[in-house]
């Protein structure tokens, strides 16, 4: 990559979306300088998908990018991410990578805040189809586990499983009968990518938990470790 590609962060919480908006981002000759995210005011998990930082850091260094994590409450989150998004400006950083699809009152609140900073924001998978979104970013071979899911929709037994042509299937079986989006875009289930053309070391998950809260269940990845790949086809160098 050459240094006069424009510069932007993606913003990271470690699942499906994000990373395919990374993975565009940089084919479409943007070069990712950051990855974005945003943690609890006890260093304790992400306020995206409630993944541990340290988690997401494996993540990092999985891809190559570097990954910026900043802490905040509820209260000053908003004011808390302007101020990361105007030190990304003052290294260079023109733009945001987001992985949104079709969440309105989100992309308001992103245009928003990359005006605060003076941010040019980039939304790949914009008002795209949900189903082929999922299915190019598997065809890709990216590789990511369900690690949230609304337990009326999807029970425990759906964590740890990878988003496959499989589970697509399933969720269109569902669909016949349930308000389910494809992508998750109202929260159904969260993911976290072990692997793909955007890692240049593959994620094994040794240890596992899985909790339940507020109706959700969840699996906390307690154990990783990176493994060498081999490169394949489509792989892309950050």
């Amino acid at each position: 990559m050459t240094t006069d590609m424009p510069q932007v962060f993606t913003s990271w919480s470690g699942g499906k979306d994000s990373c395919f908006a990374c993975y565009l981002a940089i084919t479409n000759g943007l070069k990712v300088r950051y990855l974005a995210n945003m943690i609890t005011d006890d260093g304790k998990r992400s306020w995206s998908h409630g993944q541990s930082p340290e988690l997401l850091q494996v993540q990092s260094q999985a891809i190559g990018i570097p990954l910026v994590q900043r802490r905040t409450t509820r209260e000053n989150y908003e004011a808390e991410y302007i101020n990361m998004l105007r030190a990304f400006k003052e290294e260079g950083v023109e733009g945001g990578v987001f992985g949104d699809i079709d969440f309105n009152e989100h992309r308001q609140w992103i245009e928003r805040v990359c005006r605060e900073a003076n941010i040019t924001p980039h939304l790949p998978l914009w008002q795209k189809n949900q189903e082929k979104v999922l299915r190019d970013f598997i065809k890709l071979g990216f590789e990511t586990v369900i690690v949230v899911t609304k337990s009326e929709l999807l029970g425990k037994e759906w964590l740890g499983r990878k988003v496959d042509l499989g589970f697509l299937k399933y969720l269109n079986e569902l669909r016949k009968t349930k308000e389910i989006t494809p992508c998750g875009e109202s929260g159904e289930y969260h993911t976290f990518v072990i692997d793909g053309p955007l890692f240049k070391r593959r994620i094994e998950i040794l240890e596992t938990r899985r909790t339940f809260k507020d109706g959700r269940w969840f699996l906390e990845i307690l154990g990783t470790d990176l493994r060498t790949k081999r490169k394949r086809k489509g792989d892309i160098i950050t």
